[in-house]
């Protein structure tokens, strides 16, 4: 027995995709970032924070302030860790309340 080949006249994904997606010449192409610089460098300090602040803490205060006692050192600099994990997010809060009060003043001035 033969087996048929069923042939179908529908277009399939990629022929359906007939957009021209080269920009004409009177276009201006975007070329700007996906995510804007003063969030990368936001994202970088609290980074370095992450890592310098509670290993920081910790070696500061083992033999100064606790006297060898690494236990305390240790629940220190958590401390630490948690203190820097706050701040981001309240920056990351208040950055977002500044865009949402942005785009209202802007709605409102196109009124």
């Amino acid at each position: 027995m033969a087996s048929r080949r069923i042939v179908s006249t529908d277009k399939n994904l990629l022929d359906k995709d007939d957009r021209n997606i080269t920009p004409s010449v009177s276009e201006k192409s975007n070329i700007t970032p996906a995510v804007p610089a003063a969030v990368i460098f936001k994202l970088l300090g609290f980074t370095l924070a992450m890592i310098a602040g509670p290993i920081g803490t910790y070696f500061l205060t083992l033999n100064t302030v606790f006297r060898g006692n690494s236990t305390w050192a240790g629940a220190t600099a958590a401390f630490m860790a948690n203190i820097v994990l706050i701040a981001y997010v309240i920056v990351a809060m208040k950055e977002d309340e500044s865009e949402k009060l942005a785009t209202e003043e802007k709605a409102n001035k196109g009124k």
